[in-house]
Protein backbone atom coordinates (compact mmCIF):
# COMPACT_ATOMS: atom_id res chain seq x y z
CA UNK A 1 0.00 0.00 0.00
CA UNK A 2 1.15 3.54 -0.63
CA UNK A 3 2.71 5.55 2.15
CA UNK A 4 -0.49 7.60 2.28
CA UNK A 5 -2.68 4.51 2.55
CA UNK A 6 -4.68 5.30 -0.60
CA UNK A 7 -5.41 2.41 -2.94
CA UNK A 8 -7.27 2.71 -6.25
CA UNK A 9 -8.37 -0.22 -8.38
CA UNK A 10 -8.46 0.69 -12.09
CA UNK A 11 -8.55 -0.47 -15.70
CA UNK A 12 -6.61 1.03 -18.60
CA UNK A 13 -9.63 2.13 -20.65
CA UNK A 14 -11.66 3.69 -17.83
CA UNK A 15 -12.12 7.48 -18.12
CA UNK A 16 -13.43 7.65 -14.54
CA UNK A 17 -10.24 5.99 -13.31
CA UNK A 18 -8.19 8.68 -15.06
CA UNK A 19 -10.38 11.43 -13.56
CA UNK A 20 -10.05 10.01 -10.04
CA UNK A 21 -6.27 9.67 -10.36
CA UNK A 22 -6.06 13.23 -11.68
CA UNK A 23 -7.91 14.56 -8.62
CA UNK A 24 -5.58 12.63 -6.32
CA UNK A 25 -2.57 14.05 -8.20
CA UNK A 26 -3.99 17.59 -8.06
CA UNK A 27 -4.36 17.19 -4.30
CA UNK A 28 -0.74 15.89 -4.15
CA UNK A 29 -1.86 12.56 -2.72
CA UNK A 30 0.27 9.49 -3.30
CA UNK A 31 -1.66 6.35 -4.09
CA UNK A 32 -1.16 2.74 -5.02
CA UNK A 33 -2.83 1.82 -8.30
CA UNK A 34 -3.93 -1.75 -8.85
CA UNK A 35 -4.92 -2.63 -12.40
CA UNK A 36 -7.63 -5.26 -12.58
CA UNK A 37 -7.59 -5.51 -16.39
CA UNK A 38 -6.36 -9.08 -16.61
CA UNK A 39 -5.87 -9.83 -12.94
CA UNK A 40 -8.82 -11.91 -11.76
CA UNK A 41 -7.42 -12.24 -8.24
CA UNK A 42 -7.09 -8.45 -7.87
CA UNK A 43 -10.61 -7.97 -9.27
CA UNK A 44 -11.98 -10.51 -6.78
CA UNK A 45 -10.11 -8.76 -3.93
CA UNK A 46 -11.53 -5.42 -5.07
CA UNK A 47 -15.10 -6.74 -5.23
CA UNK A 48 -14.78 -8.37 -1.82
CA UNK A 49 -13.42 -5.19 -0.22
CA UNK A 50 -16.05 -3.07 -2.00
CA UNK A 51 -19.02 -5.15 -0.81
CA UNK A 52 -19.56 -6.71 -4.23
CA UNK A 53 -19.07 -3.63 -6.38
CA UNK A 54 -17.26 -4.63 -9.55
CA UNK A 55 -17.06 -1.31 -11.41
CA UNK A 56 -13.89 0.76 -11.48
CA UNK A 57 -12.48 2.76 -10.00
CA UNK A 58 -12.88 1.53 -6.46
CA UNK A 59 -11.02 3.78 -4.04
CA UNK A 60 -9.93 3.06 -0.48
CA UNK A 61 -8.38 5.37 2.08
CA UNK A 62 -6.83 2.91 4.49
CA UNK A 63 -9.63 0.49 5.31
CA UNK A 64 -12.33 3.04 4.41
CA UNK A 65 -14.10 2.38 1.12
CA UNK A 66 -14.65 5.71 -0.61
CA UNK A 67 -16.47 4.30 -3.63
CA UNK A 68 -15.82 5.43 -7.16
CA UNK A 69 -14.92 8.61 -8.99
CA UNK A 70 -18.22 10.38 -8.31
CA UNK A 71 -17.94 9.75 -4.58
CA UNK A 72 -14.33 10.99 -4.53
CA UNK A 73 -15.29 14.22 -6.29
CA UNK A 74 -18.28 14.67 -3.96
CA UNK A 75 -16.01 14.30 -0.93
CA UNK A 76 -13.66 16.88 -2.40
CA UNK A 77 -16.35 19.42 -3.31
CA UNK A 78 -18.02 19.10 0.10
CA UNK A 79 -14.74 19.60 1.98
CA UNK A 80 -14.97 16.17 3.63
CA UNK A 81 -11.95 14.85 1.71
CA UNK A 82 -9.61 16.98 3.85
CA UNK A 83 -10.95 15.39 7.03
CA UNK A 84 -10.49 11.93 5.57
CA UNK A 85 -6.92 12.76 4.52
CA UNK A 86 -6.21 13.97 8.05
CA UNK A 87 -7.24 10.57 9.46
CA UNK A 88 -4.65 8.89 7.24
CA UNK A 89 -1.91 11.14 8.58
CA UNK A 90 -2.44 9.92 12.15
Amino acid sequence: MSASGIRIYTTRACPYCRMAKELLRMRHLAYEEISVDDDFEARAEMAQRAQGRSTVPQIFFGQTHIGGCDELYELDSSGRLDALIATLAR
